[in-house]
């Protein structure tokens, strides 16, 4: 046993038959390196992109907290990266160190995500999102180009448009080699009300995106270039700093939960929106959020429809209601206050409800909201939610076991949860802890064996290598995708339908 009471890595390891793929890593941008590299690329605009979160950050930190209370302001992260243990921080800077240390943290293949980098397809001016989305992407498959065997990049996709998302999608996968996209998601977009009405105020109002329901564009055209390309969409934005995540002075109040909640936003409206049903063979990873609240989404989601299916809602029609009898029961049961109030809106009560589909339901002219989705029994949930979406989830995070709860999950769902260590950041002071912290889930008899591999092994290649079947070609993991790709396809052939290939 190490120190600090878990299992050491090399004894983990032991105990295992198959290789470990962490689905969600971080690299730390050494910001001069960066800086100087994206100018040679990118230009003025490049760099100045980059930097637009770090200085705003940095003038937030800068406000005092009646400042932040004043202007709407969260408490950003301070003292984010970790800085005790040198060598892990120097690690998560340089590629060549953590290829060499992988082996120690028993990782086999890492998927390795940025950290600046996370906000840059969220840069409001659009020339210098697109700049250094473009710069950033092109350093990146360069500074990893040498490790591809045990390490790939993920590339960023402005999603403002879904012409720019395009456009990015094709030269970070056909001219640059980059096999891992992270999407923009939750777009900042003016209320038009504010706008016109207030111009000088409308920059503290504003809505997001979900992309998949009720936004100004229709990104089907993105949907379908990630399956030209074969990519899987991930998405890593975060919910702070807006909505219920505001705090003037408690960081840890806006940090909670944030991920998760701008994974459900996106995942909920791209499963009503239809987009899954419209390509049933993508896959969408929802990154560091965990998957309790993809638990209960999916939850939700079989007990909304049960409710509020299109025939279900004849329960609820209010042109079901008779006014007579409700009278009558009143005038016998009720009290004084109750019948008069119903005398005097006797004329209204006995006039019918609004027909459906007019004012009385906010003018929609479809009331079944999963009318997009195509959904005609409760299964098919299970079918469009439980087999195209992933979800990454932090190694030690408990909750990470209600994905392989088939007793509690519908339908005897099993979710596809992701390993990923999120090394480079402040939750994680020793690399080498990740893996034994994971594995206590089965020491603990919280996981099997068997949850254990699915989790850190053949999620993570159903993901990446079910859009892209050479996704692991060249690796040192290549031989162990192929197995689980080929026995994925081997059940196919027996049951007839395909993971992520439902009736259309």
């Amino acid at each position: 046993m190490s120190s600090n009471g878990h299992a050491a890595t090399s004894e983990v390891r032991a105990q295992l038959n198959h290789p470990i793929i962490d689905a969600d890593g971080h690299w730390l941008e050494f910001g001069p390196l960066v800086r100087e590299e994206m100018r040679k690329i990118g230009g003025d605009k490049a760099v100045e992109g980059f930097s637009f979160f770090p200085k705003l950050v940095q003038k937030e930190l800068a406000m005092s907290v009646a400042e932040r209370r004043a202007n709407g302001t969260g408490q950003q992260a301070f003292w984010a990266l970790p800085t005790k243990n040198t060598r892990d921080r120097a690690t998560a800077v340089m590629p060549q160190l953590l290829y060499e240390r992988l082996d120690e943290f028993g990782f086999d293949f890492s998927v390795m995500y940025p950290t600046a980098g996370l906000g840059l397809p969220l840069i409001p001016d659009a020339e210098q999102r697109q700049a250094a989305c473009r710069a950033f992407n092109t350093f990146s498959a360069e500074y990893f180009g040498k490790y591809a065997d045990r390490l790939t990049p993920a590339g960023v996709i402005p999603m403002h448009t879904p012409d720019e998302a395009v456009a990015e999608l094709e030269y970070a996968v056909t001219q640059l080699g980059l096999k891992v996209v992270m999407l923009g998601s939750l777009i900042r977009r003016d209320v038009p009300a504010a706008t016109e009405m207030h111009p000088d105020a409308a920059k503290f109002v504003a809505y997001r995106d979900v992309l998949g329901l009720d936004s100004d564009y229709n990104y089907d055209p993105v949907w379908a270039k990630c399956v030209e390309l074969k990519v899987a969409p991930s998405f890593h934005s975060g919910g702070r700093g807006f909505a219920m995540r505001m705090s003037p002075s408690n960081f840890t109040y806006n940090h909670i939960g944030h991920f998760a909640a701008a994974n459900e936003a996106v995942c909920k409206a791209l499963f009503l929106g239809g987009v899954t049903r419209r390509f049933p063979q993508l896959k969408f990873a929802f990154l560091e959020g965990g998957v309790g609240w993809a638990c209960q989404l999916y939850v939700d989601l079989i007990e909304h429809w049960e409710k509020r299916n299109i025939d279900a809602l004849a329960e609820v029609d209010p042109t079901n209601l008779d006014h007579t009898l409700f009278r009558e029961l009143a005038e016998q049961y009720g009290n004084t206050t109750i019948v008069e109030a119903l005398r005097r809106r006797e004329a209204a009560l006995d006039t019918a409800m609004p027909p459906k589909g007019s004012v009385d339901t906010g003018g929609i002219e479809n009331l079944d909201d999963y009318s997009a989705c195509g959904i005609t029994k409760a299964e098919d949930i299970k079918d469009l939610f439980a087999t195209n979406f992933y979800f990454g989830c932090e190694a030690d995070d408990r909750m990470n076991t209600l994905a392989f709860n088939r007793k509690n999950n519908p339908f005897g769902a099993q979710l596809h949860a992701l390993f990923g260590s999120d090394i480079g950041h402040f939750d994680v002071p020793n690399m080498a802890h990740v893996l034994p912290e994971t594995y206590e889930f089965v020491e603990d008899g919280l996981m099997t064996p068997e949850n254990f591999r699915d989790f850190t092994c053949d999620n993570p290649i159903r993901f990446l290598g079910g859009t892209n079947p050479d996704f692991f070609k060249g690796t040192v993991v290549e031989n162990a995708a192929a197995a689980v790709l080929a026995q994925g396809n081997a059940e196919v052939s027996v049951n007839g339908q395909a993971e992520g290939q439902v009736a259309k």
